[in-house]
């Protein structure tokens, strides 16, 4: 692919989308802590079934619009009219199932935040706080068994597909491809 600054990236990046590109370069693979941008990213990772991340990457701003900035609080306590109201809504994906699966999982990600202190905690245990570093792959184990989990808790639209991307975009897994000027383990340490 050609690419205006020379810097080669990994194939799914749009060399034509800017925000994609940002994405891919700021964002996709860093670790993340913070509980209310790893509600976010679950909440639109599960919104990805069936489509493309660069489908949901563009309705984000719409997204947190939408879902009062993904304040977890609030998710949790929103009602039927709510959620008709957000399938009325032309700026996000409307699919009933997902919308109330985002509410649901609101519910089950407090739950965790309780019993292992955050969302973080929970989700960085299975890694013993590591980064994995692994290319090529749609699943894994550590997908599989983090899925599983989930779904035992009562979560919706978490299935190990979800849950590997999920873990990509908030850098618990690297996977930057061979030829991306990210994929080595030093670049990951400079960002």
């Amino acid at each position: 692919m050609e690419w205006k600054d020379k810097k080669c990236r990994c194939r799914w990046a749009n060399p034509k989308n800017e925000r994609y590109i940002r994405y891919h370069d700021d964002e996709w693979g860093v670790p993340v802590y913070d509980d209310q941008r790893l509600f976010e990213m679950l909440v639109l990772e599960s919104f990805q079934a069936g489509l493309t991340w660069e489908c949901v990457l563009n309705k984000q701003d719409a997204f947190r619009k939408a879902f009062d900035d993904f304040d977890l609080e609030k998710v949790c306590t929103y009602d039927e009219a709510k959620m008709v109201s957000l399938q009325n809504n032309s700026d996000i994906i409307r699919n009933k199932l997902k919308i109330k699966a985002a509410v649901n999982n609101a519910n089950v990600f407090k739950e965790i935040q309780n019993e292992y202190g955050s969302f973080s905690n929970y989700l960085w245990h299975w890694t013993e706080g590591e980064v994995i570093y692994e290319k090529g792959l749609a699943n894994s184990s550590l997908s599989d068994a983090v899925s599983s989990d989930l779904k035992k808790r009562g979560m919706k639209f978490v299935g190990t597909t979800i849950i590997y991307a999920y873990m990509q975009a908030v850098g618990i897994i690297y996977s930057h491809e061979e030829g991306c000027f990210l994929e080595h383990k030093e670049c990951y340490k400079k960002r």
